[in-house]
């Protein structure tokens, strides 16, 4: 669901009263592209937070959270890394809120038309 502001500017809500959170670039994005993390319970309420970013649906599962859940943007540069983020980006399950944020701000993450 998207609303307007008085400057016009729409917002994207991830969920009700919570803005989707976006980054300037997929540059700034840093985050680890291999390996095992583990997400703080912040992002991810499940009690096995840890993933193994070499399994495609860990992976996945992973980015879907931290896209939904990243209220700051120092969460966004941790856990996202923008080059495996444009790869993978077709195959997250993301609300449309979501998506529509991110490919507004970042036209390269759009499908081919």
């Amino acid at each position: 669901m998207a609303g307007g502001t008085s400057t016009g500017r729409v917002i994207h809500l991830a969920r009700p009263n919570r803005p989707v959170l976006v980054a300037d670039s997929l540059g700034e994005l840093v985050g680890p592209d291999h390996g095992g993390v583990q997400l703080p319970q912040r992002l991810m309420w499940n009690p096995n937070r840890r993933f193994d970013l070499g399994d495609p649906d860990l992976l996945l599962w992973m980015y879907e959270n931290v896209l939904r859940e990243a209220i700051r943007r120092d969460e966004l540069r941790q856990w996202i890394n923008g080059r495996v983020l444009a790869r993978v980006w077709p195959q997250l399950n993301l609300p449309r809120p979501v998506r529509q944020a991110w490919e507004t701000r970042h036209p390269r993450l759009r499908p081919a038309a």
